[in-house]
This record gives C-alpha cells, sequence and structure tokens, in this order.
C-alpha cells in the first residue's frame, strides 16, 4: 500500500490527506505544533491515517506532500526526502513570506528555490491553484464529462508521471505546466490560480477541464 506523508495538513494538506484516504492510501499526518494537535483530523480520517512528526511524515511517506507557509521551507527535513517525490503546494506571498529578491526579479520560481534546498527530493508543483473547498468539492471519477484537472510542473519525468497517477486516483485529471522554471504560470496572480475553478462565493466550485487549464496557462503574462 502506498503511503502518503504530509508536511502541514491544514486547509490544502487536509484536504489532499481526506481525498488520498479515500481513495485508499494510508497517511501519516504532521504540522509544526505537534503530532497531539493532529487528533481531531486522524479520528476523522479513520484508521488509515496517524499523527508523526515532520522528519517521520517524511520517512514513512511514499510521496510527500509540503503544505506549509512558504517561507518555512528550510525547515523542511531535508535526509528524509532525499529521493522521493515532493508535492509542492506553496505559493510565495511576500506580505507574509518576506521578500525574496530572486523570486521578485522572476529570476527562480519558489519551487525552483525549494527543489535547489531540498536536494535529491523530486519536486512537483502542484495544488498551489486552487482553493481548499473547491478542491474537496470538485472531486470525479476517471472519464467522467465534467471532471477537472490540475497542472503539474517539474524537472523528473518519472515523479511527474507518479503525480499524475495520484490525482487520477483522487479524482483529477493533470495538465503538464512543463518544469519548475515555468511552475510561475500557475502561480498567485495568473489565469490559471483560482479562477477556473469558480469564485469563492461558490463553494462546490466550478469544473474545469484540461483544455481549460491549458489555456489559461498559455494566457500567463509575467
Amino acid at each position: 500500500m502506498t503511503t502518503i506523508g504530509f508536511i502541514g495538513s491544514g486547509n490544502i494538506g487536509g484536504t489532499v490527506a481526506r481525498l488520498a484516504v479515500a481513495a485508499g492510501y494510508d497517511v501519516v499526518v504532521s504540522n509544526s505544533r505537534g503530532p497531539e494537535t493532529l487528533q481531531h483530523l486522524t479520528d476523522e480520517l479513520g484508521g488509515s491515517a496517524r499523527a508523526a512528526t515532520p522528519a517521520e511524515a517524511a520517512a514513512a511517506g511514499d510521496i510527500v506532500v509540503v503544505s506549509i507557509p512558504f517561507k518555512a521551507f528550510p525547515q523542511l527535513p531535508v535526509a528524509e526526502l532525499a529521493g522521493k517525490v515532493v508535492l509542492d503546494t506553496n505559493n510565495y506571498y511576500p506580505q507574509r513570506d518576506g521578500t525574496i529578491e530572486a523570486l521578485d526579479k522572476g529570476e527562480l520560481t519558489s519551487s525552483e528555490l525549494e527543489q535547489q534546498s531540498l536536494g535529491t527530493a523530486r519536486v512537483v508543483k502542484v495544488f498551489n491553484n486552487i482553493n481548499a473547498g473547491h478542491l474537496a468539492s470538485l472531486p470525479r471519477p476517471s472519464g467522467a464529462a465534467d471532471r477537472s484537472a490540475l497542472p503539474i510542473a517539474g524537472d523528473d519525468a518519472a515523479a511527474k508521471q507518479i503525480a499524475t497517477e495520484f490525482l487520477d486516483a483522487l479524482g483529477y485529471d493533470a495538465v503538464d505546466a512543463g518544469s519548475l522554471a515555468d511552475s510561475w504560470r500557475q502561480e498567485p496572480g495568473t489565469p490559471a490560480y483560482g479562477p477556473p475553478y469558480g469564485t469563492y462565493a461558490v463553494k462546490a466550485g466550478t469544473p474545469a477541464s484540461a483544455d481549460q487549464i491549458r489555456q489559461a496557462l498559455a494566457e500567463a503574462k509575467r
């Protein structure tokens, strides 16, 4: 059984954990406050879930979802993530994370910076362009006419294939958005960030097809 580790179990991390358990995965959830603070989530998720420290979750996961404030990425457990597929849901918000010149100038993307920090981990950018409510409500079976797609970006083709298969199990198609250098196309302020899935006021969200996501990515401008 594939185990999904979670570093950060808030809105997006917790939602992906719920979808993963529903799809039949085992999950190990963690946050910065300690395993004891996650009992409510593990109780909800049932016997397929347990809480741990971030390092333990990273070590246990065949795939590891990182969903933390971007400014905290230097604290990620590099040794435990070595060689693993890391699904990066993070976004850079200068007002929260502080300014980073290389990102502000467009010299790097946030995922490239995270990849540099993580060494041999195989980072794939995903889940960063959709809010948690829509992420929870829009999964559909494979082949459904109203199935939504999420963009993924990464430098490792095998890691992107694993991410694609994971999304499929959760109820989403994947659109290859290119390399980590291209991942700015799905970041805050771009057409692919938020609007394809509807407004915050509509909790159920609006299905967004793979073609719609491809179009949104193509329309992105720096």
